[in-house]
């Protein structure tokens, strides 16, 4: 029986890809999305992919969701957290809404859905859980103090988690990807971008499909002894 995975913020770029893949690998699918009911209906309609919204921050929205998934679908074995949002301000300019609400998501959403899922992870006595940081939650960005202190959470969250989860069959890892061909990078103006890109070796933006790969590596059934790693992804821009 295929394995049912949810992956947040599964919609558009990064997370969207990760869904296409999952799916093509077998898995049962249901993507979360937060406000977008266009684009998420366009998904749904081009890849069969079930999408759900509800916003990751709100804890109780995570666990009824999560329930309806288990009832209407199958039990939860793979959570893909991924959902991320951004409000980039130096700090004497951010607002602590723009602050809270990054956090909230960002970070807060690893918690709600990881909290919502691990019971029956622990109960089946298998589970893969991989939390999307980022390149500037290890090396930091100017502008960036909450997103960079969720995403750096991130990390510190999953190697937590993989402790309490290692003796129950239940594997978290983090992957961080580095600059990748999204919306979201599409929108940093031209003449910074060229900048970004000149500074990763590689010599060009990552693609959305080589985080999937990632995350199809470390959900694999037979990928068992690996847990509490983040694995990069970022063109060899930052290496530590």
């Amino acid at each position: 029986m295929a394995r049912t995975a949810v992956v947040t913020g599964g919609t558009r770029g990064i997370g969207a890809a990760i869904c296409t893949g999952l799916k093509k690998a077998g898995y049962n699918v249901v993507a979360n999305y937060a406000g977008n009911e266009e684009r998420a209906k366009a998904f749904e309609a081009e890849t069969g992919i079930r999408a759900m919204k509800w916003d990751v921050s709100d804890f109780q929205a995570c666990v009824d969701s999560v329930k309806t998934i288990e009832a209407e679908v199958g039990p939860v074995d793979v959570l893909v957290n991924n959902a991320g949002i951004t409000r980039d301000a130096t700090m004497h300019k951010m607002s602590h809404e723009d602050w809270q609400k990054v956090v909230d998501t960002n970070l807060g959403g690893c918690f709600n859905m990881s909290r919502a899922v691990i019971d029956g992870m622990r109960s089946r006595s298998f589970g893969r859980i991989v939390n999307i940081g980022s390149i500037n939650g290890q090396a930091g960005q100017y502008g960036q103090v909450n997103y960079a202190a969720a995403k750096s959470g991130i990390h510190g969250f999953t190697k937590a988690l993989a402790q309490e989860g290692a003796a129950k069959g239940i594997t978290v890892n983090a992957i961080a990807p580095g600059y990748i061909d999204t919306d979201m990078v599409a929108a940093v103006p031209a003449n910074v971008l060229e900048k970004i890109v000149a500074r990763i070796p590689v010599g060009r933006l990552g693609k959305a499909e080589e985080i999937a790969r990632g995350v199809l590596f470390l959900i694999a059934d037979d990928a068992g002894f690996v847990t509490g790693s983040t694995m990069s992804i970022n063109g060899g821009q930052h290496m530590y």
